[in-house]
């Protein structure tokens, strides 16, 4: 496993967005064309953001996966699934649990690297210096397969709070001192 930072992650565009589109343009996630674009295109200004790493999985044929993360900024953003995350949790258990702690903001496993600890190894690396040992990830509740290896991993629900279920499930990493 390897961390990269800034311009080395941005040297290795052509070959994340290749992994990128290996897992997420199959099911449960059935990403098109424009999505995996915008993943490339947000690439370079997720690069600049504090505390923005990737921790790389290779081998002989190439990139296996990735992960991407950075520090949640105080002002929660708005875009992408964000809303439904301050929906599930209220701000309260927004700036307590997920403000200040490292976001993973993408997990890629390649189908021939899964079964191998690539993930759990990805996850480790990328949380080892977490500020406090605080990190979250929030994925899709449609992804079954998904949410059982988080959860089989030691990450914890968050349980939202009642009435404000979306599509999206929060975990806590497994040291994270608020689980």
């Amino acid at each position: 496993m390897v961390i990269c930072y800034g311009q080395a992650v941005l040297d290795l565009v052509d070959e994340l967005v290749d992994a990128y589109a290996d897992v997420f343009s199959g099911p449960p996630w059935n990403e098109d064309e424009e999505t995996i674009r915008q993943f490339a295109a947000r690439l370079p200004a997720d690069a600049r953001r504090a505390g923005f790493r990737t921790a790389l999985a290779q081998s002989a044929a190439g990139i296996d996966g990735f992960a991407t993360g950075w520090i949640t900024r105080a002002t929660f953003p708005k875009n992408r699934a964000y809303a439904q995350v301050a929906a599930q949790l209220g701000p309260e258990r927004v700036r307590e649990l997920l403000i200040g702690a490292l976001e993973i903001d993408e997990l890629a496993v390649r189908p021939y690297a899964r079964g191998r600890g690539t993930g759990r190894a990805l996850l480790t690396e990328i949380t080892a210096d977490a500020p406090d040992r605080r990190a979250w990830l929030l994925t899709s509740r449609l992804a079954t397969d998904t949410v059982a290896t988080y959860r089989r991993l030691g990450w914890h629900e968050v349980k939202a709070r009642p009435g404000t279920e979306t599509g999206v499930i929060v975990f806590l990493s497994p040291d994270h001192p608020n689980r």
